[in-house]
């Protein structure tokens, strides 16, 4: 899976000067892509701002031990690690999707989900077509089959367990409540997880994009 080059091209709603048009609805990358939030082109998504967002936004609101935040784009390779380990015949394509599993994230942040919960379902409508965007742009399915979708689920809630466990206070009895319980992983990625520690954001930010150049070169 070869990441193509595309050329900068700004959606027609950055385009419009007209002082009677509609409010803002788009956000200008370091690129220099602006996205139309509300309508996104997958030739308005570049990996670089991905990772560089990604590695900015932290996971439980910044609630967690350390001298860094625990950053989405290191949540995403633990998530890829995991389900990686669970599919050990998963094409690259599948572990791609995995580590850009939370990718809309780095537009929208990541809302804890007790606060997605309370604003609703068009949060997650608006969500799950910007990450249909992102897949189209690095030739995914626009739509996981259920079973990709459900085992990358699974890795999600293995990562939140060690994390909440190991970085976010949580009791191990609270989190089997919440993430159940982490099994389905080898005895040395488990003992690994459970030292987890939050890398800088810069040291993030490189390992995600060394992880996707990696996948989406297979």
């Amino acid at each position: 899976m070869k990441n193509q080059n595309v050329s900068i091209q700004q959606p027609a709603a950055a385009r419009q000067t007209d002082a009677s048009s509609a409010p803002r609805a788009w956000q200008r990358m370091l690129s220099g892509r602006r996205l139309d939030l509300l309508d996104p082109d997958p030739a308005d998504i570049e990996i670089d701002d991905i990772a560089h967002g990604l590695a900015r936004v932290a996971r439980w609101n910044g609630q967690t031990l350390g001298d860094h935040a625990l950053s989405v784009a290191q949540h995403v390779l633990i998530v890829e690690a995991i389900a990686s380990e669970r599919n050990t015949d998963w094409p690259s394509h599948w572990r791609l999707a995995a580590l850009l599993h939370d990718a809309a994230e780095y537009v929208v942040g990541d809302l804890i989900s007790p606060f997605k919960n309370a604003i609703g379902l068009d949060y997650k409508a608006f969500e799950i077509r910007l990450l249909e965007a992102i897949h189209q742009r690095f030739e995914l399915p626009k739509e996981l089959p259920n079973e990709i979708s459900i085992e990358i689920k699974a890795a999600d809630h293995i990562a939140a367990y060690f994390e909440a466990t190991v970085l976010a206070g949580f009791a191990k009895n609270e989190a089997l409540n919440f993430f159940g319980s982490p099994n389905g992983i080898g005895e040395n990625l488990s003992e690994e997880l459970k030292k987890l520690r939050p890398m800088p954001a810069a040291e993030a930010q490189a390992s995600f994009l060394k992880r996707f150049q990696l996948l989406s070169a297979g």
